[in-house]
């Protein structure tokens, strides 16, 4: 297969690795970095010193930059976009006329326009990727590629496994085709609006766990918050027209437990910060890389309240990253609320 990557981050400067290192199939793999600079001095060193410190890059991978994105996609059986949720729009518009499948790899929610100060209807409030390509590039044929993942772990091949979710089964073979292999395994999903769910509020759910840890309350709690989180992530995915049982697979209760519980995690580590008694500005900045909870947990939030789904971890979070609440008041709000019902 002939596979286009486009954005040279972790995750897609893993995946391109992978690819191109898979045993099984002899893929030729584009990598395309938005900064010429980067790519130069990928080319030069086979190594991307920003996102994947000391890992040679493969030989056989291509490295490549420009701003016509569209042109590279000629020839591909495949193209994946590396871009982070902010500039998932962006891109999709640029490739709006592209005829072969199409993944993306970030997780999240789109900014809506209302959260930035502007109003704008209900229903178009905290857009999931599909929502978004459906909008600017309808005629795409494309999916997502999710799942427990660090991007350093796969980028070294170890053992992992991915999930591709599409309403369109070319997208979900040429998925497996490309990243299937030894080391990592994919599984195929219809279901794009769960795995799109699990992939977003994990990372939400990640901060309130790495709040947990760092006020050190103990496993109990920790248990506790994951567990109550999972069911969280469930009543929103369901509101959306998700399936329940997708949330019991690696989109949904494999990722939420690797992202709230490793150390790799960059959700968990603003988590832990935060609880040091660190701004939110000096988390994030201290991370180096884009933490997609602290950026999607306030519009998550809000298409909660239109759907009418309660989602009392993820306003904790939403409080206290607006600084509305300090860590040890947020845990007190939610120990604090009425007695429930634990199905519901």
């Amino acid at each position: 297969m002939n596979i286009l990557v486009l954005g040279a981050g972790a995750w897609g400067t893993a995946l391109a690795v992978s690819a191109s290192a898979n045993p099984r199939q002899a893929h030729q793999v584009t990598l395309w970095a938005r900064d010429a600079s980067q790519a130069r001095a990928m080319r030069a060193d086979h190594v991307n010193a920003r996102y994947l410190p000391g890992l040679h890059l493969p030989e056989g991978l291509r490295i490549v930059d420009g701003t016509d994105v569209a042109r590279f996609c000629g020839g591909q059986d495949l193209v994946i976009l590396g871009a982070p949720m902010a500039g998932l729009r962006e891109l999709l518009q640029e490739l709006r006329d592209c005829r072969v499948p199409v993944a993306w790899i970030c997780k999240g929610l789109e900014r809506s326009r209302s959260a930035a100060g502007e109003t704008q209807p209900a229903q178009s409030v905290g857009l999931m990727a599909h929502e978004v390509q459906a909008e600017v590039a309808p005629q795409l044929l494309s999916g997502v590629l999710s799942g427990p993942s660090f991007a350093q772990e796969v980028a070294l091949g170890r053992p992992t496994a991915l999930v591709a979710a599409s309403a369109h089964a070319l997208v979900r073979e040429r998925l497996v085709q490309a990243f299937h292999s030894p080391r990592l395994r994919v599984y195929e999903n219809d279901d794009l609006v769960g795995v799109e769910v699990g992939g977003a509020v994990k990372n939400i759910l990640a901060i309130a766990t790495g709040l947990c840890d760092g006020l050190n309350l103990g496993l109990n709690a920790r248990a506790a918050l994951i567990t109550r989180g999972l069911a969280e992530m469930m009543r929103f995915g369901l509101a959306l027209g998700a399936r329940a049982e997708t949330f019991m697979g690696l989109s949904g209760l494999g990722d939420l437990v690797l992202t709230a519980t490793g150390d790799l995690s960059r959700n968990r580590k603003v988590g832990l910060l935060l609880a040091q008694g660190k701004t939110l500005n000096e988390a994030v900045t201290s991370l180096g890389h884009v933490a997609e909870g602290v950026y999607c947990a306030r519009t998550v939030a809000q298409r909660a309240r239109h759907l009418g789904v309660d989602m009392p971890i993820t306003e904790a979070v939403v409080a206290l990253l607006d600084g509305e609440m300090q860590p040890q008041q947020a845990v007190q709000a939610l120990m604090e609320r009425e007695p429930s019902s634990e199905i519901r």
